[in-house]
């Protein structure tokens, strides 16, 4: 498994390049300003970061994604299943369900990517 962390605030961070891009880096350094208050060194930084660690690319003061949100998200979710619930996926379901209710929706909907991912 390839290794897609990203921190809490790189992640909010990769949010706006992933809706923007590709987004001008001054472009960005305004984003970040208006939505976390960051300076402008602070979103250079962490531009800086994230392509020494491949997770995106800043050519020409464009920067894009390299890395896909869903590929974060996979990652960060077999983390959790992995450390926190010995790789039980019930054994998750059913924590994450305890003081829940599904709608009719939500529950066909699990029902029809369970029986998708048996297959």
């Amino acid at each position: 498994m390839e290794n897609f962390k990203i921190f809490d605030a790189e992640y909010r961070f990769m949010c706006i390049v992933w809706e923007e891009e590709p987004v001008n880096s001054t472009e960005l350094v305004k984003l970040c300003h208006n939505e976390f208050g960051w300076k402008k060194s602070t979103t250079y930084s962490v531009i800086k970061r994230l392509s020494e660690r491949g997770v995106l690319k800043n050519q020409n003061a464009v920067v894009t994604a390299l890395v896909k949100r869903i590929q974060v998200q996979k990652y960060e979710s077999e983390q959790i299943l992995e450390k926190t619930f010995d790789n039980s996926l019930p054994c998750f379901i059913t924590a994450f369900l305890q003081d829940k209710k599904l709608t009719q929706d939500e529950a066909e909907q699990i029902k029809k990517m369970i029986e998708e991912a048996v297959k």
